[in-house]
């Protein structure tokens, strides 16, 4: 706790986890502190104007690879890929070389890329989606569905910078409700 009051409030995953914060001295947190980080979260979720129902989204979006939704998004998407700088938990990266120009050093790097870009997934035989349907579709699949696989949880944080960011005013929460209206007939 600083001089003003502020917690931090953590919920350790991993055995190193448990050893940074034995390292930093934190403290187990009081009942009160919880209670009051609950009241906190739950006073934030009533402010938010929208919502995502998550059941069985997995399946879902995988089962609706096909679904015309995504060339219905696409034509309004611009694939800017203000949705995926802005996401919290995006990570897409390229690697980049680069030559000073007397030829003597030369230098690879890791840089942020977005799968958004249309060159982002360029293999040695062309580009796997070359359509802006099938970029959104990966994203939102990504984000949604195989982020559980990997992860065990959604890649999606609930923040809204994506739908704030967009500038052609999609939103992952309405799409998400389209291909389950859409399953549902």
């Amino acid at each position: 706790m600083d001089e003003a009051g502020h917690r931090f409030l953590v919920e350790v995953g991993t055995e190193r986890g448990a050893e940074v914060l034995g390292e930093l001295g934190a403290a187990p947190a009081a009942p009160a502190d919880i209670d009051g980080a609950d009241r906190v979260a739950e006073r934030a979720a009533s402010r938010m104007g929208r919502s995502l129902d998550t059941a069985g989204l997995k399946d879902l979006l995988y089962a609706g690879a096909d679904s015309p939704i995504w060339a219905d998004v696409a034509q309004r998407c611009l694939a800017c890929g203000n949705c995926t700088a802005v996401c919290p938990t995006c990570f897409c990266t390229n690697v980049a070389d680069h030559t000073d120009l007397s030829g003597d050093l030369s230098e690879r790097s890791r840089v942020w890329d977005s799968c958004f870009n249309a060159d982002f997934s360029h293999l040695h035989g062309g580009n796997v989606r070359e359509s802006t349907s099938s970029r959104y579709r990966q994203w939102m699949t990504h984000k949604l569905a195989s982020w559980v696989d990997q992860f065990g949880m959604s890649g999606c944080v609930g923040c809204g910078r994506c739908v704030t960011w967009c500038p052609a005013a999609i939103d992952i929460t309405e799409e998400a409700a389209r291909l389950r209206e859409e399953a549902a007939r």
